[in-house]
């Protein structure tokens, strides 16, 4: 007779983490489900995007004036869809809608929480088959029932409650935190279930893969010029020159670095000094995720999760990896800064 290992689902894993909470009512847990159902659905149009009229750009733009894909429109309105019907989230901000979306109807207008997210990180790269991925972040609201607002998102990642990514790629995973600590889940796509299979996920305490787009070199900052000059010095105690990995969607450069170890760097440049990636829903998430990780997450000078957001697609400088690699990058930004 074979033997196998228990599996243990994603719902089986949250409900037990619930115990730990003893005043817990499951309205988390439920949200949590939400979020997993959507990604399914989302996961099983991309497996089929080349097989369907789904590829391709809708001809308008976001809020970012980035050209919004078709699989991008479809992820948005998916979340939402399965947000306002779950009942336990009250409003959301994408980077899909310039505004708050805010659920007031009898399903949603008592939820306790908000959420902040990208459907679809990285969708740049659909045509390409390269993995793209979702980001999600949860806040407990702050104002009284009804529909949520602005002022429940707008939040410093200090008050996240959970966070977490689907990345879509060889294998579609699910990986949250709650905040004691990071576990990941594979979808098996013949049962539709997410199951543990990366439980207790940490950075390497050392890394050796930098991941940056070295073609906007000359628009960087001094810090971060002199960073990449250290990364590729020969050094054998610090194992260096390090290797350059750069997919360019975050969900997919931010997992492969957590796994193998390395630091994922997004600067300011001189045309964006406040860099491109959103606070609210790419970089608090993921800052809190590397924390949880074991890792560090800064704007160069700056803790994310410490900062204080004035707009829902506020953008910010982003370093998250390892904690020596990421304090490495802020030494030189803080040496070179130009006052």
């Amino acid at each position: 007779m074979v033997h196998r290992n228990k599996i243990t689902t994603l719902t089986e894993f949250i409900i037990q983490r619930q115990t730990e909470y003893p005043h817990a009512k499951g309205a988390l847990t439920r949200l949590l489900n939400d979020i997993a159902t959507a990604a399914k659905i989302v996961n099983r149009e991309i497996n089929a995007a080349g097989l369907v009229d789904i590829l391709g750009t809708v001809g308008k733009e976001n809020i970012q004036g980035e050209t919004q894909k078709k699989l991008d429109v479809f992820a948005n309105e998916m979340f939402i869809t399965a947000l306002k019907g779950g009942g336990e989230c009250c409003a959301i901000v994408s980077e899909e809608n310039e505004k708050v979306i805010s659920f007031s109807n009898e399903f949603s207008e008592l939820g306790k929480y908000v959420v902040a997210m990208d459907p679809l990180d990285g969708s740049s790269n659909i045509e390409a088959n390269v993995s793209i991925g979702t980001i999600f972040s949860i806040y407990r609201r702050v104002s009284e029932a009804g529909g949520g607002t602005q002022e429940d998102l707008l939040q410093p990642g200090t008050h996240l409650i959970a966070a977490g990514y689907v990345i879509y790629g060889s294998s579609t995973m699910l990986v949250y935190s709650t905040g004691k600590g990071v576990n990941g889940f594979t979808l098996d796509p013949s049962v539709g279930i997410f199951c543990l299979s990366h439980p207790n996920m940490c950075f390497p305490e050392t890394g050796k893969i930098y991941s940056i787009n070295e073609g906007n070199y000359i628009y960087f900052p001094d810090g971060v010029k002199q960073y990449i000059k250290y990364c590729q010095e020969d050094d054998v105690h610090s194992h260096r020159p390090y290797t350059s990995r750069y997919i360019g969607s975050l969900v997919a450069d931010f997992h492969r670095n957590l796994i193998k170890g390395g630091i994922f760097l997004y600067p300011g440049t001189t045309k964006q000094p406040d860099g491109k990636l959103r606070l609210l829903y790419e970089c608090s998430p993921i800052a809190y995720l590397a924390e949880q990780a074991g890792g560090k997450a800064s704007n160069g000078f700056t803790r994310i999760l410490d900062i204080e957001p004035v707009s829902l697609h506020q953008r910010s400088p982003f370093f998250v990896g390892p904690c020596s690699m990421v304090e490495t990058v802020e030494a030189l930004m803080r040496k070179y800064h130009k006052k």
